[in-house]
């Protein structure tokens, strides 16, 4: 669409760009691993991005009440979720975040529950804390209800809150699985966390780019016993493309859990970022259009990749995501070896995120970020084409 406000720069713009997507690769290799998107900041994150460093308001970030009350609305309009905007807290990042929040729920040696494959990072928070990690793994199910190719082994995960574990870690819309929960999945793990009292922590960070057909379902939506067992943590990041500014937020429901996060360091708030705390503000305020066009771009690339698979690769496996920018393929049919996407980097010259870093059985699988122009996708395809 010609009208549209999000245009994406050319390979050579991309290129001059000082993250770690394109810093981590020589020019020759085409970069689509790290869950960043290639669109321009909406303009009015820009905006109060400018004038801020313009006048010189670049100190410590202090109270924010706007944002509580900006994410109170922006749930509202989005999801029909009602917030508490005094129940929203600042902390630096979504990482950050969880390994603060597992360390007022778990000591070391306790269990904590999750599910792989799953985003890399949640291996990364465990061992910080020192907790015994317990995973209860998707399966492989071609005829899956949401399309995925992937389902809860609930067997599992019943048997894990059996067995005793503090918190039950969700990745809530998947990554890099692209599911999205459904609310009975949700009241299902809601009512195994009452009855065996553990602790939800759900990282929604990447539901501000669910798409129309499966919408999404905040965790501390579902009423009271959702609110006394659940911790949501989300930013403006991935669906405003912001990682860079450093912010992100924690939100808890009922007044219980509400006092149980004031053991949270305070020092947390202090940690993240000014400039990123307004940008957060203003895209929750003001984001709601690039949003929607976002999402617009991001439906079309991921049918353009299903496209050009089924033309010019049908031996890769994919499903379409129901949220976000990540393309899981499932490459065990080329004959790529034990990592596909070192071989992929070696023999086509395009940068994946290998699969087996989110647990052993995305050992066959690589994820690949389409948050860029039909033209790049384009070219990572017919990369591999050519070299298979």
């Amino acid at each position: 669409m010609s009208d549209r406000q999000i245009k994406i720069p050319s390979l050579a713009d991309l290129q001059t760009h000082r993250s770690e997507k394109w810093r981590a690769f020589a020019n020759d290799i085409l970069p689509l691993p790290v869950a960043e998107m290639d669109f321009p900041v909406a303009e009015p994150i820009r905006r109060i991005l400018t004038e801020m460093v313009t006048t010189s308001d670049l100190g410590y970030l202090g109270p924010i009440p706007e944002m509580g009350t900006s994410f109170s609305g922006f749930s509202k309009r989005r999801w029909g979720w009602s917030v508490n905007p005094q129940y929203v807290r600042v902390a630096t990042d979504v990482g950050v975040a969880v390994v603060e929040l597992l360390r007022i729920f778990t000591k070391p040696g306790q269990k904590v529950l999750y599910s792989s494959p799953v985003y890399q990072n949640f291996y990364t928070w465990m061992r910080e804390t020192q907790v015994e990690m317990i995973d209860a793994p998707f399966k492989v199910d071609p005829a899956s209800a949401d399309g995925t190719g992937w389902s809860h082994d609930w067997d599992a995960i019943e048997a894990a809150y059996k067995n005793g574990i503090a918190v039950h870690l969700l990745c809530s819309p998947h990554n890099p699985l692209g599911k999205v929960y459904t609310r009975e999945e949700l009241l299902r793990i809601t009512a195994l966390a009452k009855e065996y009292k553990v602790v939800v922590i759900s990282d929604e960070i990447h539901a501000p780019l669910t798409f129309k057909e499966t919408p999404f379902t905040p965790f501390l939506s579902l009423g009271e016993d959702a609110a006394n067992v659940g911790v949501a943590v989300t930013a403006s990041s991935k669906g405003w493309n912001i990682a860079g500014l450093k912010c992100a937020i924690i939100v808890s429901q009922g007044e219980k859990m509400h006092e149980k996060l004031n053991e949270l360091p305070p020092a947390l708030h202090y940690r993240a970022s000014l400039l990123g705390a307004f940008a957060t503000v203003t895209a929750f305020e003001k984001g709601d259009a690039w949003l929607d066009e976002c999402i617009e771009i991001l439906d079309e690339n991921r049918n353009l990749i299903a496209n050009l698979i089924s033309s010019r690769i049908p031996a890769i496996g994919y499903s379409l995501p129901h949220a976000s920018y990540l393309a899981w393929l499932d490459m065990s049919k080329l004959n790529l070896g034990e990592d596909p996407g070192l071989a992929l980097i070696e023999r086509a010259k395009v940068a994946f995120n290998s699969g087996h870093i989110y647990g052993a059985n995305g050992k066959n699988y690589v994820r690949f970020n389409f948050a860029t122009s039909p033209a790049i996708i384009t070219e990572a395809i017919e990369r591999i084409a050519r070299a298979l």
